[in-house]
């Protein structure tokens, strides 16, 4: 087992052990899948070179049985993890395991439930509201409440913002920014209008 190196992943994605993993990638992958990945990356940390597995005892120091029995878990927690992207195979008995992993796919987003995908999107945002990416957060928003003062609903601000690149969270945020942002500025109006 040897890292693999991914200048980009490496810079912008998160640690196996962090709250992220646990909350986004395990429903994902997985338990078995999760496991075995944090328990490759702490092997790595260990020898950062590289290092010769005993898949036995791996597979039973997890809970996974023997490599051997007839269930064989631990190989269908080796093929998630490849599936998923945390890990590739290298030759016939090699593997490359990443160190960081990167966010979860929408395509696997949209499959978990409702209550994990809003948490992700405030998980996006939190993130997001730092240094450059602060200004896109307000410009994107500008361009929905002007959306929004032109009588475009949540989800057409949504989706216009998506067509023109906006990361979905990113989008569906700022739609529903707009449109309370609009209703206080109403409220605010109708109410100066009536003194």
């Amino acid at each position: 087992m040897v890292p693999w190196d991914d200048p980009i992943e490496d810079t912008v994605g998160v640690h196996p052990r962090s709250l992220y993993v646990e909350l986004f990638w395990l429903p994902v992958a997985g338990p078995a899948a999760t496991w075995l990945f944090r328990h490759l990356v702490d092997e790595l940390e260990q020898a950062p070179d590289g290092v010769d597995l005993d898949l036995d005892q791996t597979a039973r120091s997890l809970g996974l049985g023997g490599t051997g029995n007839r269930r064989d878990s631990f190989g269908r927690a080796v093929a998630r993890c490849t599936h998923y992207g945390f890990t590739r195979r290298i030759g016939d008995d090699g593997l490359a395991v990443r160190r960081v992993i990167g966010r979860v796919p929408r395509r696997q987003l949209i499959r978990l439930p409702a209550s994990l995908q809003e948490r992700h999107r405030a998980w996006e945002l939190d993130r997001a509201g730092d240094g450059a990416n602060a200004v896109l957060v307000r410009r994107t928003r500008l361009v929905a409440l002007d959306l929004r003062l032109l009588g475009v609903d949540a989800p057409g601000i949504e989706r216009h913002l998506q067509r023109r690149g906006t990361h979905p969270s990113l989008a569906y945020e700022s739609a529903q920014w707009a449109w309370s942002r609009a209703e206080d500025e109403t409220t605010r109006s109708a109410a100066q209008s009536v003194l």
